[in-house]
């Protein structure tokens, strides 16, 4: 794995670079950990927050920015999580992910996310679309027990 931070360096292939997070929070009711997720009407899927690198943008930079952009929230960056490869729309697509605390903010809709939720890490685990997002929580929970 690439040090976290790292800039992506132009590459022959067309690997389409994105990151984003697993953001985070205690719940204001019972103090349990919640994560959020995004709904992207496009797809009609449930995944964390993430996208596409702008040219030149380090990774973690431009994870922080999508999860402002499509939850609404700042985010404080903890642990790297797992960088997750796979093919979207014809083309392999590597997505690096952080887990990251959420910290003040207030969603609006938009026609890329048009919902979020705050859910437990099982509701999370239900709800999510792509089974690779899953284990992303498991990691979620291993950050916590090294800290």
């Amino acid at each position: 794995m690439k040090e976290a931070g790292a800039p992506v360096t132009a590459s022959n292939d067309s690997t389409v670079q994105a990151a984003g997070c697993v953001l985070w929070r205690r719940s204001p009711v019972d103090g349990g950990l919640e994560v959020c997720l995004v709904h992207r009407p496009k797809y009609d899927d449930w995944s964390h927050p993430k996208g596409k690198l702008k040219r030149g943008e380090e990774p973690l930079a431009a994870a922080l920015r999508e999860v402002g952009e499509e939850t609404g929230y700042r985010a404080v960056a903890g642990a790297g999580l797992s960088t997750l490869t796979y093919m979207a729309g014809g083309r392999p697509k590597q997505v690096r992910y952080w887990a990251a605390e959420a910290g003040p903010g207030t969603f609006v809709p938009t026609t890329e996310v048009d919902r979020i939720l705050w859910l437990s890490l099982t509701d999370a685990r239900r709800r999510l679309t792509q089974a690779r997002d899953q284990a992303l929580l498991d990691e979620l929970v291993r950050s916590f027990e090294h800290t």
